[in-house]
């Protein structure tokens, strides 16, 4: 597993603190301390999502996809970064919000709104650690998997994953598992990939048992 998220957050936390350090240099110190504090939770945020620590809990996102205020205000600077990079990354590039595997079984990127999830009522198992479950989503099923970008769950992680998926899909409801931004098919289906792809397999196969 590469360390490639850990890598371009710290170099994000270089900018911010470059851009602090140059904003300072010219007097404007007060004004540049949102910069500062960026870069630290950045800093933070690189350490925590190494492989060998893979702390996803350090947000603090609950179970039911909501996070503390606390934790919406300490890592703003992270949280609301992703978003609007998520959104802005739609939108550019036109990717489709989600792709279906197999009957009843969907993958993709965070549903930003209820326009971007599959049809049928689906029961959302959400892997990503730094997104929210929007509100209006509450009537749907919900398993949230807190995980890093490009960072895979813990084996117990899956295993309860796939249970749930196939207990709502023995009820035949549909199931879409998300991560932040994968939703092409070939992205799943690339034994190269890393982060939800490998685990979305196992419960394809496991659907298929």
């Amino acid at each position: 597993m590469g360390l490639g998220l850990s890598v371009l957050i710290a170099m994000k936390a270089t900018a911010w603190m470059l851009l602090y350090l140059f904003f300072s240099r010219f007097g404007f110190t007060v004004l540049a301390i949102p910069l500062l504090y960026a870069s630290l939770i950045s800093w933070l945020v690189s350490i925590a999502s190494h492989p060998s620590i893979d702390l996803p809990m350090l947000l603090g996102k609950n179970p039911d996809g909501t996070f503390p205020i606390l934790s919406t205000i300490m890592f703003s600077p992270y949280l609301y970064f992703n978003r609007a990079f998520s959104m802005a990354r739609r939108f550019l590039t036109g990717d489709e919000p989600y792709s279906q595997i197999c009957e009843g079984l969907y993958v993709g990127g965070w549903p930003a709104s209820p326009r971007l999830l599959p049809p049928g009522n689906p029961a959302i198992i959400d892997c990503t650690s730094e997104f929210p479950r929007i509100k209006e989503f509450k009537g749907h099923s919900y398993l949230c998997v807190p995980t890093w970008d490009t960072r895979a769950p813990q084996p117990r992680q899956i295993e309860s994953a796939v249970k749930w998926a196939c207990r709502k899909r023995a009820r035949n409801q549909p199931v879409y598992v998300h991560c932040a931004y994968v939703s092409k098919l070939k992205r799943l289906l690339d034994p190269g990939s890393i982060g939800l792809t490998g685990w979305s397999s196992l419960v394809f196969y496991s659907l298929h048992l």
